[in-house]
């Protein structure tokens, strides 16, 4: 079996800035008082990870708040760069659901936000008036269609974010604990959609990674 995900040495740092000087007076008065100075901290998020993710293989994130799930997550999506390392993957189309509302605009409706999140994917306008009604459908929010995105709870949105994202034919998923806002019935419906994908015998199959916290 081929693999779909190769991650081979991933590490991530984020520079976390204390006493933050946005100005030049600042800045002049820390060069005095060192109590008044910027400091810099270096965080890694991630250090040397190495796994493959085989096609059609589920894998699951399990670990604690700020154990670095979700910037793993991000940095297969392309969200994030790597420190150091690499990622490969061998399918192109990846559906994402890792952070509330990303890829959509508040101020959009539910309908204009599946048309800009299908765009930021590449499909173009037939496609998506293609897969427009199994969106619809499937984040069972036919009456809000014309309301804007803002007005949405939380729950509405991860209903749309996740029906968009199963509905592209993604080769990779990639979901974080996000689904945890839904309703049980809906989660259950999307824990069967993903098994749905796993069982289809696609050329290639999908593969998904996924986190939750201990």
């Amino acid at each position: 079996m081929s693999t779909a995900i190769e991650i081979t040495n991933v590490s991530k740092a984020f520079v976390i800035r204390h006493n933050r000087n946005n100005s030049l007076k600042s800045q002049v008065i820390g060069i005095f008082h060192k109590r008044f100075r910027e400091e810099r901290e270096t965080l890694w998020a991630l250090k040397g990870v190495t796994v493959d993710i085989r096609v059609g293989e589920a894998l699951g994130l399990i670990g604690r708040n700020g154990s670095g799930k979700s910037t793993l997550l991000k940095i297969i999506a392309g969200i994030y760069s790597p420190s150091s390392g690499k990622v490969r993957l061998s399918n192109p189309r990846v559906g994402t659901m890792i952070e509330l509302g990303v890829g959509f605009h508040p101020e959009l409706t539910g309908q204009e936000n599946i048309f800009l999140g299908a765009s930021i994917y590449g499909l173009s306008r037939k496609e998506v008036d293609k897969i427009y009604p199994k969106v619809v459908a499937f984040s069972e929010l036919e009456s809000f269609m014309d309301t804007s995105l803002k007005n949405y709870s939380s729950g509405m949105q991860a209903r749309l974010g996740f029906a968009l994202a199963v509905n592209l034919d993604p080769d990779i998923l990639l979901v974080d604990e996000i689904l945890a806002v839904g309703d049980e019935a809906f989660q259950r419906k999307c824990k069967a959609r993903m098994e749905q994908f796993r069982n289809a015998g696609k050329k290639p199959s999908c593969s998904f990674l996924t986190a939750s916290t201990m």
